[in-house]
């Protein structure tokens, strides 16, 4: 699993932010998805996928050496969705959503929202932050511009 040292980094993380979600670590999403975190909603819960969160780090770094700061960063943009008040609100306009270019729209909401509250906790002049940020969020932009 986790090193203490990291695992103490984290729960001190979601303490700064203020949040009260129950954290679970594992190690490989469920799902086909490549999910390094989930979020959910009925019971308040942030899943954090080790094994995921390792292959995502190589995948865009080609190394382990910015792991603890990218599952930090991981981290905090799943308090970021479990700390959204209008997550609920967004969940079911996506389920409402008629055409394919609004649930993309609606669904790059709920990221960005997620992201903009974990860059108040890591902080903005955070460089890699601003990488894995910008990566995460790329496909959902393409996704719109190829859908609209």
């Amino acid at each position: 699993m986790l090193e203490t040292g990291l695992k103490n980094r984290l729960y001190s993380l979601l303490e700064r932010s203020g949040s009260k979600a129950i954290v679970q670590f594992e190690a490989f999403f469920p799902g086909e998805r490549f999910a390094g975190g989930k979020y959910h909603i009925g019971t308040h819960t942030i899943t954090l996928y080790l094994e995921e969160i390792k292959g995502q780090c190589l995948q865009l770094f080609s190394s382990l050496d910015f792991f603890n700061e990218y599952i930090e960063i991981v981290f905090a943009h799943e308090i970021g969705h479990a700390e959204d008040r209008n997550l609920l609100w967004l969940a079911d306009q996506l389920d409402l959503a008629e055409t394919e270019t609004e649930r993309l729209g609606i669904a790059l909401q709920i990221e960005e929202n997620a992201w903009n509250f974990a860059e108040n906790v890591i902080g903005s002049d955070n460089e890699l932050f601003q990488v894995i940020k910008t990566h995460s969020l790329q496909p959902y932009r393409d996704q719109l511009l190829v859908g609209a």
